[in-house]
């Protein structure tokens, strides 16, 4: 056989082998709205930037009918390429070939593209649409899955990890996800551990795949996922712009954009919380006139809603911002907002991106289900988290501040770098109105007029304690600043700080309140 023969035999074989399940399985993907997996990758990554590594690669099976069995690519496309301009590595699963399923090479496969990251220092991307493990395979697919598992582990905190779920995840695959950074999942994936026929036979409970395993179960209730999106394409415009904000790896600092913003004073900063205390507003109405073009990227924006979360930019430079939500909750910290924002604010550590926190908050959420909950161990977990980032901390004190919480919101003492006050904080023990009912009780109860005794001591206690200047006082406030001028505020605090530097004693590591 000639060369060119010989070429020509490679370049049928590829093409033959880019095909995937063949034909009629790419028409069933997109009878149900999906695309295929190089579909994804070609929608995700910078044209004619991506190198497939495997494509030839087989499996070993000969049980159950698999001997001679070709499985294009093993079900799985590996390899790298550029998603603006930068870097990354992927996986992306092959429904149409056995169902995506994970067998012994499948996951050598994959666990090589996370090598590939971890080496080079890029970022790894792995879309998910399996039907599981391999079964035919019995052990060699359940090692598998562990070597994908051990390899997100020795991935996380050095390169950002994203998983898109897009098609189905169930049983163990669905715990490589859990270990990355991020979970995108689209509108018509499912991810369990258990699906509804095997609940229904261990424990009779009833229940569809859509409220067991949808993206709104997974964002609203379990938390599990990160961001929701409508289809593949949205989910992949999604990842593209999550990579936008973040650096390659734990060593660089984020991409800084161009900017020619100039900042001038938004004067509709200084009427835009409400000087009640108990009045809300939407703090992400805040947010979106501190940042570049008001660009907000919100992590979880269904998922314990009291807390904001998410990525934007000023002048430029990357952010992560934390803020209480006063319209849900009152901004209060319950379980799920302090597992949510001690997470936040770990990645944003792990990656060198600075923290801006906006404190609104009246304390930690009261009631017994909250403390049989563990609070006390969920609500150390933002503290941990705040006290160990070494990364710029910059906190701005916009009305409440009470007690343990207004601590965990990234309070002075846990080695913040700037807090600024505007003039409406209240900063204290706690409000005014618990104040005075523990410390005036008797004189209170004693007064010939009880109520208008009350609101005299707590006009009192207003004065004295629920004011920044207390607090400017003592330097747990470095300055009380107009709400107009934050935004110049954060932009000139960020580029004092942008050469910070912290010295920490040695130790393997801390050990997080779980």
């Amino acid at each position: 056989m000639s060369i060119e023969e010989k070429i020509k035999a490679l370049n049928d074989k590829k093409s033959k082998l880019k095909l995937g399940g063949g034909r009629s399985k790419i028409d069933q993907q997109h009878a149900q709205g999906s695309l295929t997996a190089r579909e994804r990758i070609e929608a995700l990554v910078d044209k004619d930037s991506f190198q497939e590594i495997g494509i030839f690669a087989r499996h070993r099976c000969t049980n159950f009918g698999m001997a001679g069995k070709e499985l294009p690519a093993e079900g799985v496309v590996t390899g790298a390429g550029s998603v603006g301009g930068r870097m990354v590595h992927l996986a992306s699963q092959d429904f149409t070939v056995a169902g995506g399923s994970a067998g012994e090479v499948h996951s050598d496969k994959i666990v090589q593209a996370m090598l590939g990251s971890l080496k080079t220092g890029t970022p790894f991307v792995f879309m998910n649409d399996s039907g599981g493990a391999r079964i035919q395979e019995g052990i060699d697919s359940l090692a598998g899955y562990g070597k994908v598992f051990y390899h997100n582990v020795m991935l996380s905190g050095v390169v950002p990890q994203i998983s898109l779920i897009c098609g189905p995840c169930a049983g163990g695959a669905a715990y490589s996800p859990a270990l990355t950074d991020f979970i995108i999942q689209t509108a018509k994936a499912r991810m369990f551990i258990t699906g509804p026929s095997v609940i229904k036979e261990a424990t009779g409970e009833e229940i569809s795949a859509e409220e067991l395993g949808g993206p709104l179960s997974q964002m609203n209730h379990s938390g599990v996922a990160h961001f929701v999106a409508e289809n593949d394409l949205v989910a992949l415009r999604i990842c593209k712009k999550l990579l936008s904000y973040l650096p390659s790896n734990n060593i660089e600092d984020p991409p800084q954009l161009e900017s020619d913003d100039v900042i001038v004073p938004d004067k509709t900063l200084n009427s835009i919380v409400p000087s009640e205390q108990k009045k809300a507003y939407d703090v992400r109405n805040v947010i979106t006139r501190l940042i570049d073009g008001g660009d907000f990227l919100e992590v979880q924006p269904l998922f314990a809603a009291n807390i904001v979360v998410g990525f934007g930019r000023i002048l430029g430079r990357s952010v992560g911002i934390v803020a209480n939500q006063p319209s849900v909750l009152a901004g209060a910290l319950d379980i799920n907002a302090s597992d949510k924002g001690a997470r936040f604010v770990r990645f944003c550590n792990a990656f060198n991106i600075p923290l801006v926190t906006l404190v609104d908050v009246p304390g930690f959420l009261p009631g017994v289900q909250q403390e049989k909950g563990g609070i006390i161990r969920h609500g150390a977990k933002m503290l941990f988290a705040y006290a160990a980032a070494t990364v710029p901390k910059i906190t701005v004190i916009m009305r409440k501040a009470y007690g343990g919480a207004f601590l965990a919101m990234c309070g002075k003492e846990l080695e913040t770098d700037r807090v600024f006050a505007w003039p409406s904080a209240e900063i204290a023990v706690m409000g005014p109105q618990g104040a005075v009912n523990v410390i005036f009780r008797n004189e209170i109860a004693q007064a010939e007029d009880p109520k208008k005794k009350r609101d005299e001591l707590i006009a009192s206690y207003q004065g004295t304690f629920a004011t920044p200047y207390a607090a400017a006082a003592r330097r747990d406030v470095d300055d009380i600043i107009e709400p107009a001028d934050t935004r110049r505020h954060l932009a000139m605090t960020l580029d004092i700080l942008s050469t910070k530097r912290e010295f920490r004693p040695m130790k393997k590591h801390g050990l997080i309140p779980l």
